[in-house]
This record gives structure tokens, sequence and C-alpha cells, in this order.
């Protein structure tokens, strides 16, 4: 496995390895990886010649400065892992190598429409900009054939679509299932900030999604979001943010409250300091 930091040792390892026709699966990160990343490199391997993986805490996705800090950064232990499933290169620039001073940005300056203004968008302001940017230069820097995105980041998805269909990147985007752990939990990086007890009951929001999928079935839209809110309010451990169910391909609200079109469950909720974020297809 090569591990690479710059621009330079990129296309360096892109000239010498790369042979014409052969194809590169890529997973954009920002480290402390769990079984989840590992599932879409192990993807990635499988479908392409090479497989490739980032490690950046990007700076311009998060407007919380607190947030940005204690992102947990395990760089020994992520290579580790990398290594042992047979990813063929990651590429672990610094800040400065992804956003040198003076550098034009404005072909990154893509609008994602209401996907900025809901869920994501709504409480974390300028998230998506700033993912938009740094996936739009990891995209141009790789040039992978596809990438790879886990579905617990649903929204994002999305926007990572809409992304290389407005600059036109050659990259097929695919989703990939979310990784559980034997609890329901979704596995994320942030889940390593959660002490034993918000551990122990964060299966309650994996819960409260089941409690929608199956309610739905003989409700309506706006009942089973009436539900799930009044479930949050019968416990303290976890404080919700939003819970919405909206188009599953478009995130648009529901034009009925008995649509026909796929309907996914979006979940955002606070366990004391950590943010942690869940979906489902609730419908059909």
């Amino acid at each position: 496995m090569r591990v690479v930091s710059t621009r330079i040792e990129l296309r360096e390892w892109k000239r010498a390895h790369l042979k014409k026709g052969q194809s590169i699966g890529f997973v954009p990160t920002m480290g402390a990886l769990h079984q989840g990343h590992l599932s879409l490199v192990e993807q990635a391997l499988k479908e392409n010649d090479f497989g490739a993986c980032s490690i950046f805490v990007n700076p311009t996705q998060f407007n919380n400065p607190e947030d940005l800090e204690n992102y947990p950064r395990t760089m020994e232990e992520d290579l580790a892992m990398l290594e042992s499933i047979g990813c063929h290169l990651v590429f672990a620039p610094p800040v400065t190598e992804m956003y040198p001073e003076g550098e034009d940005q404005s072909r990154y300056e893509v609008h994602y429409g209401h996907l900025e203004t809901i869920m994501e968008g709504q409480f974390r302001p300028g998230h998506f900009r700033g993912v938009g940017l740094i996936v739009g230069k990891l995209f141009d820097l790789i040039e992978p054939q596809r990438a790879y995105f886990g579905e617990k980041d649903y929204q994002q998805l999305l926007v990572v679509r809409k992304l290389v269909d407005t600059l036109h990147q050659p990259v097929e985007v695919i989703g990939c299932p979310i990784v559980r752990e034997s609890d329901g939990l979704a596995m994320s990086s942030r889940n390593l900030r959660l002490n034993t007890q918000q551990r122990d009951k964060a299966d309650f929001i994996y819960q409260s999604l089941r409690k929608a999928k199956n309610h739905l079935v003989g409700s309506t839209v706006s009942e089973t979001e009436a539900l799930v809110k009044e479930h949050f309010t019968s416990q303290q451990d976890f404080e919700l943010e939003y819970f919405i169910i909206a188009d599953a391909n478009s995130l648009e609200t529901p034009d009925s409250d008995h649509p026909k079109s796929p309907l996914v469950g979006c979940i955002s909720a606070f366990a004391g300091p950590v943010r942690l974020i869940d979906n489902m297809i609730l419908f059909p």
C-alpha cells in the first residue's frame, strides 16, 4: 500500500501504476475508520483494478469549530486497517495541500437547491458547500472511475451526485448500504465520542426508525413524523434535532400524506454533545 500526501506524489503514483483502461475505485473519508468505511473500500477493490482512499479532515465542511477540533484522528490505526484489506493507495494530504493560498476554487461553487436548506443543510449552514468543494477537488486529483459513499449520509450522497452532474465529472457515484452495529446503531466515527451510558442506549435512534416504518404501513406521513417526535419526548438520553420523511429520490417533501413514491426517514439527534444521524427507507 502506498501512502502519499502531495499532488505531485499522487501524479507520480498514477503515472507509474495506471495502464490504459485500468480503473480506480475511490473512497473519500475523514479518517477514524470503522467497518463501514472498510466495506466501501472492499467494494472498490472488488469492482476496480485499484482501490484508493483519502484521509482528510476537511475544515470547510465544519460550521462548528469545536466539532472540527474534537473530530477523532486515528491515522496510524486507519492505515493499518486499510493495509490489512489490500487498499492500494491512500491520499492523506495536509490542509495546505488541499487549500493552497491563492488557488481559484470557483469551479466547485455548485448550487444544490433545496438540499442546502433542509435537514443537514438547515442545521449546518455551509456544510454541503464544503463537502462539494473537497469532493470535487479529490475527484479531479484522483480521477476515479467510481466513487463509493455510505448511505448513512443519505443527503450527502444526493449532493455528491448533483456535484458530479453539474461539473460533468466522469465519475460513477455508488451508494452503499448502511453498516450497523449488532444493536442497530449506524457505524460512525462519532460513535467513538459516546460515553458508556450513551452507547448502551444509542439503539434508540435505530428503533425509532423501525417504529416509523411499521407505523407508516397503516398511517400517514404527518402522523408518523409526529409519532417519532413524541417518541423522543418520552426519554431523556437523546435530544431530537429533526425527523423528516421525504421522497427517497430527491428529498422533496411528499406531495400527499399517502404518496406512492419511495420514502426515506432521516433523523438527527444529540447524545449529550455528540450529534448522530441515521436514515431508513420507510416505503416500499
